[in-house]
């Protein structure tokens, strides 16, 4: 089997994450700043991207060991996204605007269209309601122009021209976008785990139909998709964002898993049920599925969620983990 390595921002750093012999090794890097989310370059695993608040972009070409400061317009980032068709990278900030840069973050232009659509001014972030950000940008795997990018409370946009012109809030998706993936394999398949529930979409993320049958938590964050199985994916979820996010110990959270037509299962064989602190960050690999929790353990799965195991980490300790992926080792 191929040995991975993870890649987690913390809310206050970077970690690179090793497997060992007997446990992981965690090493920590750009301590203080806050890192909101995490990018990898898919034609170069060890590319990396960081986004903050406060100091916006970071680079790194050598899988975390250095890193480099970007010039960016905006201090605010809350998604970054490396297109897996032909390596443009994105950033989505607070407030809601959308860069693009062709040549590895060197230059960033704005796609100003996206601040244009129709429902732009109703954009609301309830913790802060003068604003709203973009939370997550999806590009199309397959093809380069389509983009997906949910705004944190606003919507699912979708554009095919890679970001000259938008077409407002996706019909059957939630609102409260807070994760968008496209299936690697699949063509048109694709999928949000938002504030109200779960959507996907079969017609390439023009038209959304809700997945929220057998779930009894309906606030879910973290999502993942089986890289084979388009029928496949999961989503992390509790009770509302208050215990999620502010009840440090309570958040009473599950893990989710839908095969086929559903309905949604808890997966919770190995872990506490409910989870005291929410997996805000889930990915999937053909060998494993991972959570990051908040409180910084980290979950793997090699059954798809059947049965799962704590990994043993050792080295810098881990407060709290925001965002997670998976790369092979060097």
């Amino acid at each position: 089997m191929e040995k991975r390595q993870l890649y987690v921002t913390t809310g206050d750093g970077f970690a690179c994450i090793a497997p060992g012999e007997d446990a992981w090794e965690v090493a920590l890097a750009l301590k203080g700043l806050k890192i909101q989310c995490l990018a990898l370059d898919p034609s170069d695993p060890r590319k990396l991207y960081v986004g903050s608040q406060g100091q916006g972009v970071w680079r790194s070409g050598d899988g975390g060991a250095s890193w480099e400061h970007l010039s960016f317009p905006q201090p605010d980032l809350f998604s970054l996204a490396v297109s897996p068709a032909d390596g443009t990278v994105y950033a989505g900030c607070e407030p809601s605007m959308l860069f693009r840069s062709v040549d590895e973050g060197e230059s960033w232009v704005e796609l100003e269209a996206l601040r244009e659509i129709p429902s732009a001014p109703t954009w609301r972030f309830p913790p802060r309601p003068w604003t709203s950000h973009v939370r997550w940008i999806a590009p199309n795997p397959h093809e380069a122009e389509v983009l997906l990018v949910g705004i944190e409370l606003g919507g699912v946009m979708y554009s095919e021209d890679g970001g000259r012109t938008w077409l407002d809030h996706r019909p059957g998706a939630q609102r409260d976008a807070h994760a968008l993936a496209w299936h690697p394999e699949a063509h048109g398949r694709a999928y949000e785990a938002a504030g109200g529930g779960a959507a996907w979409s079969r017609d390439g993320g023009k038209s959304w139909r809700p997945a929220d049958a057998g779930r009894d938590w309906h606030y879910t964050w973290g999502l993942a998709i089986d890289p084979h199985d388009p029928d496949l994916w999961y989503v992390s979820a509790g009770p509302g964002p208050h215990e999620v996010h502010v009840k440090r110990g309570r958040a009473r959270a599950r893990i989710y898993r839908w095969r086929g037509d559903g309905p949604w299962e808890p997966i919770m064989n190995g872990l506490s049920d409910p989870l005291d602190s929410l997996p805000y960050a889930l990915t999937a690999t053909s060998a494993a599925l991972y959570a990051g929790l908040g409180d910084g353990r980290i979950y793997t799965s090699e059954d798809s969620g059947d049965s799962w195991r704590l990994l043993e980490l050792r080295g810098d300790r881990l407060d709290r983990i925001t965002a997670l992926a998976c790369a092979p080792c060097p």
